[in-house]
């Protein structure tokens, strides 16, 4: 079963950088912007990390919090995190518990061969808790920016 529009997103509990624990109930009252990538220090996921970074303040202001998650480990994650200066918390999703959730992984093809992997999305979470938008099969150029708008459309 997947998280749908509309309606709420089933909490959960996660191992994330700066030795913290991720509890989406606990951010009730907040939105909160949840993307997935595919693997950490990569190109297209540190350029899409990089974009989330930049624009931090800005989602700030308009009552959100940013969470990245993969499942690379969390001594991949932490040295992503500092390496580009992440100012938000990435979670380490190894046994896949939050990419099942949202329903993110894949049959996907690299040179050929195909895999289970990460589909690069994203989610917005309302501040009641429910899902409000996806991104699937995210383009990383302009995303970032998207989903901020989105946001702050939400946060009114």
């Amino acid at each position: 079963m997947s998280v749908s529009i509309g309606q709420p997103v089933p909490d959960f509990t996660a191992q994330a950088t700066g030795d913290t624990t991720i509890n989406l109930a606990a951010l009730k009252g907040k939105q909160v912007v949840i993307y997935f990538y595919p693997k950490a220090s990569t190109p297209g996921c540190t350029t899409e990390g990089g974009d989330f970074r930049d624009r931090k303040a800005d989602f700030e202001a308009a009552n959100t919090v940013i969470l990245g998650v993969s499942r690379d480990g969390i001594r991949a994650q932490e040295n992503f995190k500092a390496k580009q200066a992440f100012n938000f918390e990435l979670i380490s999703d190894k046994d896949e518990t939050v990419c099942g959730l949202f329903d993110v992984i894949k049959l996907k093809k690299l040179y050929g061969k195909e895999h289970l992997g990460i589909e690069r999305s994203t989610f917005l979470i309302d501040a009641e808790g429910k899902l409000a938008r996806e991104w699937r099969k995210v383009k990383v150029a302009g995303h970032a920016q998207e989903v901020l708008e989105a946001a702050q459309e939400l946060a009114g």
